[in-house]
């Protein structure tokens, strides 16, 4: 596709890499073309198009195009990329594209390569903020904390570290008569972990460098270099298969979701199997069947319903509620009770169109697989404690509550309480602009 595709000088232009640091220090306005560059080649050997694999919900590439966009620090996101579904990808999250040439597309091609590509291709560009893919518990504030090391402190180059505590040894080639020896420890003197501040290591997360750095010294690190260090628990990697169900407990707890807007939030849609009730039905001697629902999560729905907030209960076909149930219940909180199928989603799409309201607009709460697409789709989302896997790891918040046992009350609480967040944020940002 040519859409979004960089153009490169015509032969005969006379511009070179030589030229282009010294050009760009001429701005007309004094300031710095800042832009954020994510590598994200088609052909990862270890997961097939791992960049635009799902992790916790979101595709990989979303987590970190998302940290960029909403750090509000670049004149312009990029992905650079040579494969068309992680381009489609790239652009519903936001940024631009480059697509790069086949010499820079093989197996043996470097990261520096490609970024001097597109460093060569965008002259416009004086700080280039290579991202990783991989990085998904990137957050807007280390973005703008490591840039402000660029354009307040002066450096050249700005990279992320995590601190470990681990002892090194040095590697013996099997059948060797050599013997291995530490790097950085004295067995004799072996130290507590609260005693030794360990080192630091490349987490890989981001490399900050001025393209004069870039192409004039060929390097992404140097000059006046400068080290960001990040705390373990955003320092995550995913390099092979086997670390992505870690990555997506990291992420799910760790992670950064997204500029905050829950005062938006107009309606909830809430499972009853599962959330409402824990899943159990009760059988009376005479045959009757019996649901139990807790008056903590009825009172939950009442704040929420105080607040403007509409509450729709919503039950499966597949396991239909007796009608006399369901009626007691719409008494009982003041809610409609809508059957939905084994994709909720259909019916929903057309209730939350024609509300005349947008999908962030909406919470949901479910607890199984046949809820996965509206939890990934809502603005806000939750599954009870007890939920499997799947639907865990499409949700935005977990309960600590069970179903049937407060996570609605609980889920309830945490939409008023970011609601009452935001609005204090936003009184305090009018007061701020008007005032002073």
């Amino acid at each position: 596709m040519d859409t979004g595709k960089i153009v490169d000088h015509p032969e005969g232009s006379g511009q070179t890499d030589e030229l282009l640091p010294a050009q760009k220090l001429a701005k007309a306005d004094g300031k710095r073309h800042i832009a954020a560059l994510i590598l994200a080649r088609g052909g990862s050997k270890g997961i097939p198009l791992k960049n635009i694999k799902m992790l916790a919900g979101v595709p990989l590439l979303g987590w970190v195009l998302r940290a960029a966009v909403d750090s509000g620090m670049f004149q312009s996101v990029w992905v650079s990329t040579d494969h068309d579904e992680i381009e489609k990808v790239a652009k519903a999250w936001g940024a631009q594209v480059h697509r790069r040439s086949p010499e820079v597309s093989k197996d043996s091609s470097s990261s520096l390569e490609t970024i001097q590509e597109f460093s060569r291709l965008t002259p416009e560009v004086d700080v280039i903020c290579h991202l990783q893919a991989t990085s998904p518990c990137l957050h807007p504030f280390h973005l703008k904390e490591a840039l402000d090391m660029i354009t307040e402190q002066g450096y050249d180059s700005v990279f992320s570290v995590v601190r470990r505590h681990q002892f090194r040894w040095k590697e013996i080639k099997q059948g060797s008569e050599e013997m291995t020896f530490p790097f950085n420890l004295i067995p004799s003197a072996r130290p507590r972990r609260q005693d030794w501040d360990g080192e630091l290591c490349e987490n890989g997360s981001f490399y900050f460098t001025t393209t004069e750095m870039l192409l004039k010294e060929q390097i992404t690190q140097g000059g006046k270099v400068a080290y960001y260090e990040m705390l373990p628990e955003y320092s995550v990697d995913i390099d092979v298969d086997i670390d992505w169900p870690v990555a997506e407990q990291r992420v799910l707890r760790f992670g950064y979701f997204g500029v905050p807007s829950p005062e938006v939030v107009r309606l909830l849609f809430c499972n009853i199997s599962g959330c409402l009730t824990g899943g159990d039905i009760f059988m009376s001697v005479s045959g009757e069947e019996m649901m139990s629902i807790n008056i903590r999560d009825t009172r939950g729905i009442r704040m929420l319903q105080k607040e403007d907030i509409e509450v729709i209960l919503l039950t499966s076909d597949m396991d239909p509620m007796a009608k006399l149930l369901t009626d007691r219940l719409t008494e009982r909180s003041g809610c409609q009770v809508v059957q939905v199928g084994d994709e909720p989603l259909h019916l929903l799409k057309k209730m939350v169109e024609e509300k005349k309201l947008a999908w962030k607009d909406v919470a949901y709460m479910g607890s199984d697989q046949q809820d996965v697409s509206c939890l990934n789709l809502a603005g806000m989302s939750a599954v009870p404690g007890d939920a499997p896997n799947v639907a865990i790891n499409a949700s935005k918040y977990i309960c600590r509550k069970l179903g049937g046992a407060g996570a609605l009350r609980e889920f309830a609480e945490h939409i008023l309480l970011q609601k009452e967040k935001a609005k204090s944020h936003r009184e305090q940002h009018r007061i701020d602009r008007i005032n002073f």
